[in-house]
């Protein structure tokens, strides 16, 4: 049986390791990753937008996720939804992003 918990944490851990290369905080600290939705067979749907629309990194940043994700073990497959609502805020940054970028 499939350790969805197990399997988040580790997803999460990955994540972390993508970078906008505009800005030297992870994708998951920036508060751009918005659900990781993981199946009973492995598949994983992720959530996810970009600080603006116009972001150079739209067509690179999800793809770098897509790559990211697979690499997990007990990943059977991943999709990578770019929304935009709700709006990305800085507020959505968690406080160490915060203070790295000196938001404080």
């Amino acid at each position: 049986m499939l350790d969805k918990q197990a399997l988040e944490e580790r997803i999460v851990a990955a994540l972390k390791k993508v970078f906008d290369p505009e800005i030297p905080v992870d994708i998951h600290s920036l508060g751009l990753i918005y659900g990781v939705d993981i199946a009973d067979d492995g598949f994983v749907q992720v959530s996810m937008t970009l600080t603006t629309p116009n972001c150079p990194e739209a067509e690179a940043l999800p793809g770098r996720v897509t790559e990211c994700v697979l690499d997990v073990d007990g990943v059977q497959g991943v999709h990578v939804d770019l929304v935009w609502e709700p709006t990305w805020t800085k507020d959505m940054m968690s406080d160490a992003a915060r203070l790295q970028l000196g938001f404080f």
